[in-house]
């Protein structure tokens, strides 16, 4: 029922579309009883079974017995750094190779296995050290390439392939490593080209298969990149039914599956996240959580950090605190949880939204972690974050600072648009794609430094400022659905103060809306959207199309229920409470009471501490022009009232109305209630 904030736009949320290894987990334990123990003249069978049919749990459990015995056991801990490596427990095998490498010094492939385990456990400076330590010309290549990997995750591509020349080159994994090289370097044409050669020289495999995915992902070839994923999919589902793909989804109580090498193996979790990734930047966003319920169930301590990621993301609409305390715990433990870069810029963009506001804490993760900042923030974002922060002391420095980059983006745009123009008269096809790419990039970075500009007018009121701003950004952005939002949402806010321009607010929130209604994902537009535009539609004269709008939303909140019962859903309950206000500060109790009440039901359903406050606020609004003898309500509007309010009081009794508390408990909905049907009931009859 209040009057809609401005939907700022933020430099783009991105999904992460990688995955690292599971988080780690500690030793196999016993729950009761002792620890199994090897059979005796069995010892090597037993041990081999158990590896081969992939039970390395039960393996650790039966050799770490035996380790208590015999400390020094050579293929004890030979054993248990394998099976704790295959495991995901790279720290624990990188001790066991440790304590073997000391028994046995002479032997380099135990060095070698040493530092591919530190590698993997994000002790990137202590793998290369002892990776340099190995001087065996037969292990030559291995080295090389596990000393490129290392020069890969710490972004120095030249010295990565530097150490790839070293190898092979007619390699399949050589190959597959110098197309990640030309992928970092955002040359994706060739980074293709390098996947391909590794296809054909080594076969299918899904790690390849992911990363010709993720160069498609890159060049924003969505279509081939979900051909890729598919393929991925329907191979993992095939060759392994265990892994339950699709179990959560179907509603099916599943158990973990945990980090077994066979889904490693797949490339299963990389897929999901990267198909989640993709119906993201789709703004498909039912379908990228379907992509993250899809995957194979896993309990959440053993969730990978980008899969962690991804999951706090897409749920923040629903449980952003929640999503807050997964994203602060990425940022928070780099060493032991590697997030993926994405997390800390997301994690500051979110605090900074409107929606949240949370500048205080974005200062301080800012303030806390230089590092990451240096790393992970581009020059555009930091500018970004910083002024918006900044504009909570001094909004008219932070107008000038966001005034100054957009003018810049401007000026860059109009630069590429000349260059997209002589490209086309020289026929250059290619060269044309690639800078109205730069284009759009930009036009990105320029719109959340505008809307910024207009957010500082626009909380002091000031609409017709508001709108000036937007009409120097027209040259670049008529036509993109933030900006054309924003427009709507001042025309609207200018309309219920003079009642002369709801008709422009439709001219522009109409083509957003109908778009989504045309293509079935009207619920994917937000709710105070859609309850503004029904108010403009009734405020001219148009009201079929606002009962047409509603019971279109009404329709697909059905259907929606019937797939997901327990997903809770508010957009016709919003646009009943918003038309319902509405009549009634225009003196139409009548009317605007029996549509609050109609938005609330039913009760169990949609009576909640926040619609309560809308709807409080018409009841006391009724109240106050009845005291004040203004309004003289009829019989009927005081019996559905008092209906609603006794229905209210009964429904509200375990819902908590405000934070604040009466002696030692806290004030309920059914308090409320009751208390407003008091005030009626006195009113009635003066």
């Amino acid at each position: 029922g209040e009057t809609p904030a401005l939907r700022c736009a933020r430099l783009r949320r991105r999904v992460s579309v990688g995955s690292g290894g599971g988080r780690r987990r500690c030793g196999a334990m016993v729950a009761y009883g002792q620890a199994h123990r090897l059979p005796e003249g069995k010892a090597t069978e037993t041990v081999y079974g158990l590896i081969r049919d992939g039970k390395h749990d039960v393996c650790v459990e039966m050799l770490t017995a035996e380790l208590a015995d015999a400390p020094t056991s050579r293929p004890a801990l030979s054993i248990l750094g394998h099976c704790h490596y295959h495991l995901g427990e790279f720290d624990l095998a990188a001790e066991m190779y440790e304590r073997l490498s000391r028994l046995r010094p002479e032997d380099a492939s135990v060095k070698l296995y040493h530092a591919q385990s530190l590698f993997k456990a994000g002790a990137r400076a202590d793998a290369a050290r002892a990776a340099k330590s190995i001087d065996d010309p037969n292990l030559e290549t291995q080295v090389a390439r596990l000393l490129a990997h290392i020069a890969f995750e710490e972004d120095e591509v030249a010295e990565c392939r530097a150490y790839l020349a070293k190898c092979p080159a007619d390699d399949p994994d050589v190959l597959v490593d110098g197309a990640c090289c030309d992928l970092k370097d955002g040359r994706h044409e060739d980074a293709r080209a390098g996947f391909e050669s590794a296809r054909v020289a080594g076969g299918y495999r899904p790690d390849v298969a992911y990363n010709e995915a993720l160069c498609e992902y890159r060049a924003r070839r969505y279509g081939p990149c979900l051909k890729h994923l598919a393929e991925i999919i329907e191979r993992g589902v095939r060759e392994h039914p265990e892994l339950l793909v699709g179990a959560v989804t179907e509603g099916e109580d599943a158990p973990s599956v945990g980090n077994t090498p066979a889904l490693r193996s797949t490339f299963l979790v990389e897929a999901f996240n990267l198909k989640a990734a993709v119906e993201f930047a789709m703004k498909n966003f039912d379908e990228a959580r379907e992509a993250l319920t899809d995957m194979p169930p896993r309990a959440e301590e053993e969730l990978d950090p980008v899969t962690l990621h991804n999951v706090a993301l897409m749920h923040m609409d629903t449980d952003p605190a929640d999503g807050f305390d997964k994203l602060n715990f990425l940022v928070s433990s780099p060493d032991s949880v590697p997030a993926p870069p994405e997390c800390f810029a997301n994690l500051l963009l979110l605090y900074v939204s409107p929606a949240h506001g949370f500048y205080d804490l974005a200062a301080d993760i800012l303030a806390e972690h230089p590092v990451l900042a240096q790393k992970h923030l581009s020059a555009d974002a930091y500018e970004y974050l910083d002024a918006v922060i900044a504009s909570q002391r001094s909004p008219e420095e932070a107008f000038r600072r966001f005034e100054r980059a957009a003018n810049a983006k401007a000026e860059e745009m109009r630069g590429l648009a000349k260059s997209i123009q002589d490209a086309r008269l020289r026929r250059d096809a290619e060269r044309v794609k690639r800078l109205a790419a730069r284009y759009d990039d930009t036009l990105e970075a320029y719109v959340p430094f505008l809307m910024a500009q207009a957010k500082i007018y626009w909380d002091r009121a000031h609409y017709a400022q508001v709108e000036k701003i937007f009409r120097r950004g027209a040259e670049f952005c008529s036509e993109h659905e933030t900006f054309r939002l924003n427009v709507a949402h001042t025309r609207f806010m200018r309309a219920l103060r003079s009642d002369d321009t709801y008709g422009e607010a439709v001219e522009y929130y109409e083509p957003i809306v109908l778009a989504k209604v045309e293509s079935g994902e009207v619920l994917s537009v937000t709710p105070i959207v859609l309850a503004n535009l029904c108010v403009a539609y009734i405020m001219t004269s148009r009201n079929e199309d606002a009962e047409s709008l509603m019971r279109r939303v009404e329709k697909e909140e059905t259907s929606s229920a019937r797939r997901d019962p327990s997903r809770p859903r508010f957009h016709l309950t919003i646009i009943n409470l918003v038309i319902g206000t509405l009549y009634c500060a225009k003196g139409n109790y009548e009317f605007g009471i029996s549509r609050v009440i109609k938005s609330l039901e039913p009760h169990e359903e949609k009576l909640e501490a926040d619609t309560w406050f809308y709807a409080k606020r018409c009841f006391l609004s009724l109240l106050e022009g009845m005291a004040k003898r203004l309004v003289a309500a009829k019989d009927e509007t005081v019996r559905e009232s008092f209906a609603f309010l006794a229905a209210a009081e009964r429904r509200g009794r375990a819902i908590a109305a405000t934070e604040e508390t009466e002696g030692e408990r806290a004030r309920t909905v059914a308090n409320e209630a009751r208390a407003l049907r008091r005030m009626l009931l006195k009113l009635r009859d003066v």
